[in-house]
């Protein structure tokens, strides 16, 4: 019995497909081809445009830039762990109304766009007396929205998980918050580690909103030197430079990713290996 959910594609099939991928990839290289000759033909890749990039003061700028947009990134993604793991337990909660305001709280902020939570913060709470950053606007905005992404994808990752582990735990006398916190949800993380760890990855890209309320993070430097008259208004040099940042930092923590599930598996495999061993022994005996 075939275990997909589609048939296996014959020969003309997949000599079709391989036909669209080659294509596919002769279209794509052919317009970055094209992109990339139009900026060489507006001189874009002169001499002049990169100069920039050799003053001390413009590398430091540009570092303090990047150091800005890990400092949002890293208050932001633990502030958004913390509350999708509080509301993922209340939507899970044996108390209806608890479960409501969870709910409720989580649908409200996953439906409002990041840049608008943002513009809020930064130009709302002041109009009432409460202080406010750009800083702490930026990454009080990522945090409700990608907050209540996380809380879904927490809340998916405990109920995929056998109902033994919960009983189990129940069976020792936990309590439910001790169930929930300690058995359950490291769990529901271990299983859901990619998901999580690409909702991160546009949680770091979300930190370029930031300079539209005036934080002072890559895309905003990006867009301040490429304004520069004195180095020829370097404004595409300037965002490939943004881009290409952007690019090895979400690279660096998808390796991270990569890294923690390898490892995740490898320690299965050795608890397994290690409990089989000692049946064998405990049957011999």
């Amino acid at each position: 019995m075939s275990n997909v959910l589609f048939d296996v594609p014959g020969p003309k099939a997949r000599l079709r497909y391989r036909s669209y991928a080659v294509v596919g990839i002769i279209v794509v290289v052919a317009f970055i081809g094209y992109v990339g000759w139009r900026f060489y033909d507006s001189g874009q890749f002169t001499a002049r445009k990169w100069e920039w990039l050799q003053y001390a003061q413009v590398q430091s700028d540009l570092a303090n830039a990047v150091l800005a947009t890990l400092e949002a990134f890293a208050a932001a993604t633990v502030l958004a762990l913390v509350f999708g793991a509080i509301f993922a337990a209340g939507r899970l909660s044996d108390h209806a109304w608890i479960r409501g305001i969870a709910g409720f709280v989580v649908e409200f902020f996953r439906a409002i766009p990041a840049l608008i939570l943002m513009f809020f913060f930064y130009f709302g709470l002041p109009t009432i007396g409460v202080p406010m950053t750009p800083f702490l606007g930026v990454v009080f905005g990522l945090t409700l929205y990608n907050g209540s992404v996380l809380a879904e994808v927490f809340r998916a990752g405990i109920q995929s998980l056998p109902k033994g582990q919960s009983e189990a735990a129940y069976a020792l006398g936990m309590r439910k918050t001790q169930v929930m916190f300690l058995v359950l949800l490291p769990q529901a993380i271990r299983a859901m580690l990619p998901t999580i760890i690409s909702q991160l990855v546009v949680l770091l890209k979300d930190t370029a909103l930031g300079f539209i309320i005036t934080y002072q993070e890559l895309l905003y430097y990006a867009r301040y030197i490429g304004s520069q008259g004195a180095f020829g208004r370097p404004i595409v040099p300037s965002t490939i430079v943004a881009t290409a940042i952007y690019v090895v930092m979400c690279l660096l923590l998808t390796a991270l990713a990569t890294y923690l599930e390898r490892r995740n598996r490898r320690n299965k495999k050795v608890m397994a290996t290690t409990t089989a061993a000692e049946d064998v022994v405990a049957a011999s005996a």
